[in-house]
């Protein structure tokens, strides 16, 4: 039965076939003929995984080097254009934001009262990091022009289009299929990390910048609406940060001279969006009725005396903007006759003025207008678009002060047990004394740790927003860098988070906060106030999925209680990632499940790599995912789910045992595993990507354990195996189906947190396949290692098998036609992009190179299997 809607699948049938027209014209009936062929094949091959894929590997292994590129493209370029439609669609059809947070609120409501909710609304804070892991394959220019083909079909959604018009729209449509068909889809230069906050200004300038003020106005009319009162003037639900250009845990790139120059940028980028701002609000606020006292404060003495405080503004913009470019270029400062703005308040004083006195005047609508969005803007954005985070791996700080603690002959800090560790911070933090000396001259990675220490001392506080600490293990972690920062110059108390990423750490999480909560000094420094990190990626890598979704889940469970104790403001910050193999999925799904009481009216949540384009890189979407993440958080606040019943509690403990055994026994144990993964999976080959500036490796001399989560996943997921998603889960899901199968069931049925567990499962090894891994497997590994494969992918059939049972269904995905019949619709393009980097792989490997049009379409079958999979790490 056909479930993708007729408009997605029209849309879907369009761009293939303007696709096709483009490849026909470009390459000649010869090549369009192979590539239907190839897709037919395909198709074929994935209706019935039982047929002989044979005839589709024996066309693809007779094709002429010159063909294999072009016809890489064409499969990769129609998975992206599948994507759009898709994503368009679901923008635009969806329920809207009234839909998504009437429902929310009307239930809360009905529920709670009116009361309770509204004083929930008032408080809610939101905080969506946007993160300097750029999965993002595509370049920046397709990704323009993928939002060009985006409003287009939107446009042909339009009931209102005169003829003439809509063959405007399909020529665009067409012009810009040309267009991306001629431009290489893959950076043959890795961004800098300058390039990847630039990125994501770009995300604030186009997007969010315009959803903000939209969203908050539809906000504003359901709360009048369902609870009797508006949102407050300075409501600001969501703010938004960023780690690009301050995340510098295991990347060299990212510098404090860099850093530096980001927050240089993100204040010039503001200044430039506020300058706009004003300019329109000047030609609008021509009205001459005011109090003398707004005339005498704001006028200036001219007749329109608001047009004279949007000038008052626009100077002290331009001021801003002369300044932080000045200092980008590196000239003198320039002399100004207007002060550059320092605070926020500096900009939101007259603007908040010229909205009372309008208010005051009774010319409301005047005031509620264009006013009240840049208003809201301000609030959201401050001065800086994105405040950065600094983050850093806590080693580097532990060698920052062995250095110190060396040179002034008081020992070996390294060396020092905990509690000498914390002995001597303390008394450090307390003195008035400094313990840096002038004459010193450290290792340049000591160096590098103190200068941004000082390029943090010298920004005002609004600039920058906290200081993440990477494998943050004990108390002492965090004191280091409240040293580190007071020696040099940081007279502000910055926020310091610790990030607990392993299994081991987050066990130990609730002591090391106990420690530091216990202590005076450091519950001062606080004030009360803390945010805690929960590490997603690394602990999933660490200790497999399912054993640290758990472990997670416990540590947020003792976090929350603990804080309760200490009477502490606890916000949990979760570093998720796209994939769910590390942490990503839908918001929903994720916010019902946290434990109760964890999510009280404020979260703070990464958003990585192509997720950020996915959620908010068009407006229209922007406002559905901002709408989707309120409902979520006053659900999660208001209304938490119970904690689970003991026998839940007990059965997933022993599940976690199971499946942490095996993951560990395989991922670190078996001799056989590294080097089946790296024979099998283009882990070794995917720096050729240049995704974004971080290396792949924590550690430039590390193995397999030191490699990144991204490329981690990201290998699995190319050879359609998904490991690090499921690897373990199998015999979790066997003991439980085993031993207490009806208290499996009911968690199924009645504990949210399992039970996003189990559809995230379902989803991921859905999208696995297990011919492809073992045609992989065929090409590239040595015989020594197949048995490896037999079992893994023996395991990976038995979780499908088993999901079945437990779902009481035929088919993986039953449950969710839509997605379902979305990987066929893809199947016929991407199956055939894996066969080809099978071969393309082999002869690398054999030849030790291969010809500059063959590794490029190697490259090309990496981005179209992530576009295929929506996933690339």
């Amino acid at each position: 039965m056909t479930v993708i809607p007729d408009t997605l699948r029209s849309h879907v049938r369009l761009l293939g076939e303007l696709l096709g027209d483009t490849l026909l014209e470009s390459h000649g009936p010869e090549l369009f003929r192979k590539v239907e062929e190839i897709r037919k094949l395909g198709k074929e091959a994935y209706d019935d995984r039982d047929s002989d894929v044979k005839p589709l590997q024996a066309v693809l292994a007779s094709l002429e080097d010159k063909d294999i590129l072009p016809i890489a493209r064409s499969f990769n370029q129609f998975l992206n254009l599948a994507n759009i439609a898709e994503q368009n669609y679901f923008s635009s059809a969806e329920a809207s934001q009234r839909d998504v947070l009437e429902e929310a609120i009307d239930e809360l409501t009905e529920e709670l009262g009116k009361e309770k909710v509204g004083e929930a609304l008032s408080q809610l804070n939101i905080e969506l990091v946007l993160t300097a892991h750029p999965t993002e394959v595509s370049r920046r220019t397709l990704i323009r022009k993928y939002e060009k083909i985006s409003n287009a079909l939107t446009n042909l959604g339009r009931t209102d289009l005169f003829p003439y018009e809509i063959d405007k729209v399909r020529g665009q449509l067409r012009s810009t299929v040309d267009e991306i068909w001629h431009t290489d889809e893959v950076r043959e230069e890795r961004p800098s990390a300058v390039d990847e906050a630039k990125w994501g200004f770009a995300v604030i300038e186009n997007s969010l910048w315009h959803a903000l003020p939209d969203f908050m106005r539809e906000f504003d009319a359901i709360a009048r609406r369902k609870i009797g009162q508006g949102l407050a003037l300075d409501a600001s639900p969501f703010n938004f940060y960023s780690w690009m250009g301050g995340d510098r845990d295991g990347n060299p790139n990212v510098t404090h001279k860099v850093t530096k120059e980001v927050i240089l940028l993100g204040r010039w980028m503001a200044a430039d969006l506020y300058l706009r701002d004003i300019k329109d609000l000047t030609a609008s606020l021509s009205m001459q009725a005011s109090t003398d006292d707004f005339r005498e404060r704001y006028g200036n003495g001219e007749k329109t005396p608001y047009r004279a405080c949007m000038h008052g503004i626009r100077d002290r913009l331009e001021a801003t903007r002369s300044r932080m470019e000045a200092q980008l270029k590196g000239l003198p400062l320039p002399v100004q006759s207007e002060q550059p703005l320092l605070t926020k308040s500096d900009l939101l004083a007259p603007l908040v003025a010229c909205y009372d006195e309008l208010m005051a005047l009774g010319l409301t609508r005047v005031a509620n207008g264009a006013l009240l969005d840049t208003i809201r803007r301000v609030h959201c954005f401050g001065l800086n678009l994105a405040p950065l985070d600094i983050r850093q791996d806590s080693e580097r700080h532990v060698k920052a002060i062995d250095e110190i603690t060396r040179y002034l002959e008081l020992g070996e800090y390294e060396s020092w047990d905990e509690a000498k560790r914390q002995s001597f911070l303390y008394e450090q933090l307390q003195s008035k004394r400094p313990l840096i000396p002038r004459s010193w001259n450290p290792s340049d990675d000591t160096k590098e740790v103190l200068e941004t220490c000082v390029v943090i001392a010298a920004e005002p506080p609004e600039a920058l927003s906290h200081y993440i600490i990477s494998m943050a293990q004990q108390p002492s972690d965090v004191l280091s860098v409240a040293l580190l920062l007071k020696e040099s110059g940081v007279t502000w108390n910055m926020p310091i988070v610790p990030l607990f990423e392993t299994l081991d750490d987050l066990d130990r999480a609730p002591k090391v906060m106990s420690q530091l909560w216990s202590n005076d000094w450091y519950r001062n420094y606080a004030a009360g106030s803390q945010t805690v990190m929960i590490g997603y990626s690394d602990s999933a890598k660490d200790a497999g999925k399912i054993t640290a979704t758990w472990a997670q889940y416990r540590a947020q469970e003792a976090l929350v209680e603990l804080s309760q104790q200490q009477e502490i403001s606890l916000m949990l910050f979760h570093g998720r990632g796209g994939t769910i193999g590390r942490g990503g999925g839908p918001v929903e799904k994720s916010m019902a499940s946290q434990p109760p009481g964890s999510v009280p009216g404020q979260i703070r949540v990464t958003e990585q790599g192509e997720m950020i384009r996915y959620k908010f890189g068009a407006p229209r979407v922007a406002i559905r995912s901002l709408a989707v993440y309120m409902a979520a958080t006053l659900r999660a606040t208001l209304k938490p789910n119970p904690a689970p019943k003991q026998e839940w509690r007990d059965l997933i403990g022993k599940m976690s045992d199971e499946s942490l055994a095996v993951y560990r026994r395989i991922v670190r144990e078996d001799e056989r595993f590294v080097p089946y993964f790296r024979s099998l999976t283009p882990e070794q080959e995917l720096g050729k990507l240049a995704l974004g500036s971080r290396p792949a490796k924590r550690k430039a001399s590390g193995g397999v354990e030191s490699l990144r989560a991204i490329p981690w996943v990201f290998a699995w997921m190319q050879v359609r195996l998904n490991l690090p998603a499921w690897l373990g889960a199998t015999q979790a899901l066997e003991y439980a189906a085993e031993n207490e199968l009806d208290t499996l069931k009911e968690m199924m049925e009645e504990w949210p947190f399992f039970a996003a567990y189990i559809d995230l499962l379902e989803m991921v090894v859905g999208k696995a396949e297990c011919s492809i891994a073992s045609y992989y497997e065929e090409q590239l590994v040595a015989e020594q290692y197949k048995g490896l494969g037999v079992q893994l992918r023996d395991d990976l059939q038995r979780c499908q098998n088993l999901l079945n049972e437990l779902r009481n269904q035929d088919q993986l995905l039953a449950s969710d036609p839509l997605l379902l019949q979305s990987l066929q619709v893809r199947a016929p393009y991407t199956d055939p992009l894996n066969y080809i980097q099978a071969e393309l792989l082999k002869r690398e490997r054999k030849a030790g190179q291969i010809a500059p049009e063959l590794e490029q379409a190697l490259k090309v079958t990496m981005a179209g299997i992530s576009a295929g999979m929506r996933n690339t790490g």
